[in-house]
């Protein structure tokens, strides 16, 4: 299961990388890189894979990701075939460990930025008051100049350091496996499953993309990403159902159907057992925040 290895360069007058983008495939794919990576989604959702998590991703998120941590930001159909008039809008940060000096994160006032830093390795999702901070300054970072630059990046980090309300996306135990004749493999996988989980995939099925038999495929989905093909597959379907329930256009029963589920009793225990609530509970939650 092996992300593309993403270089991420720097030129000599800048010690990080701070873009904007506005167009939804720009590293649409699994990869890694040696760099810290902060995102901002400003305007645009979808489905994100950070490790062994998956989950939707929404206008306002925040998320910091650690050095070589696979990511994979899908964004939604929609923004590709024209249905939405508005172009995404993504703020990327990317920066080495190192980029203000080895001894820098050494420092004794500088003690909980190194924790964030270590903590980040699992991914770490900013909530609250923090993340509309952050959200603020990220845009600054894009056109500040000079010693600006490095205020600004350590006014986040600073803010990533104090935030209460920050949760991590991927299992401690994550450990990636990079091996060179396992590519594409993973990518072929995730895009397929996201194009066809309203339907029934059997294992055949998706063996066959993956190029391996179904036997082995379903040992290598296990070793590589900690869970069945049946649990990730389900993953994706409540997530949807997620989205759909937050929408609120449909009746439960038919966002079980839309989302591949063919049983209702199956949907409420897959859903509650990945949420921690029923479909209806959750829908009444997201309605009072």
């Amino acid at each position: 299961m092996k992300p593309h290895l993403l270089n991420v360069s720097t030129n000599s007058v800048d010690s990080f990388s701070a873009r904007r983008d506005v167009m939804p495939d720009v590293n649409n794919r699994w990869h890694y890189h040696s760099a810290l990576e902060l995102i901002y989604i400003k305007k645009g959702r979808g489905t994100q894979f950070i490790g062994d998590s998956i989950k939707n991703f929404k206008e306002g998120d925040v998320v910091l990701l650690g050095s070589n941590l696979p990511h994979y930001w899908r964004f939604d159909p929609e923004f590709f075939d024209g249905k939405i008039c508005e172009p995404v809008d993504v703020y990327v940060i990317h920066f080495k460990e190192d980029f203000l000096g080895r001894d820098f994160m050494e420092l004794p006032e500088n003690q909980e930025l190194k924790k964030v830093l270590l903590q980040s390795t699992q991914g770490i999702q900013l909530h609250g008051f923090s993340k509309e901070k952050i959200a603020g300054l990220m845009p600054q970072m894009i056109t500040a100049k000079g010693t600006i630059r490095i205020i600004k990046i350590l006014e986040v980090l600073t803010e990533i350091a104090n935030c209460e309300e920050r949760s991590t996306l991927v299992s401690l135990g994550f450990k990636p496996n990079f091996l060179e004749n396992e590519k594409d493999r993973i990518q072929s996988i995730y895009n397929y499953t996201i194009s066809n989980y309203k339907n029934k995939i059997e294992l055949k099925e998706i063996a066959a993309v993956a190029k391996i038999s179904p036997n082995s495929f379903c040992k290598f989905f296990k070793t590589k990403s900690r869970k069945t093909y049946t649990q990730f597959l389900n993953e994706i379907r409540v997530g949807q159902a997620c989205k759909l329930l937050i929408e609120n256009n449909l009746t439960v029963k038919e966002i079980c159907y839309d989302c591949g589920f063919y049983n209702f009793t199956s949907f409420h225990k897959y859903f509650r057992e990945i949420t921690g609530k029923t479909p209806l509970k959750y829908q009444q939650a997201f309605s009072k925040q």
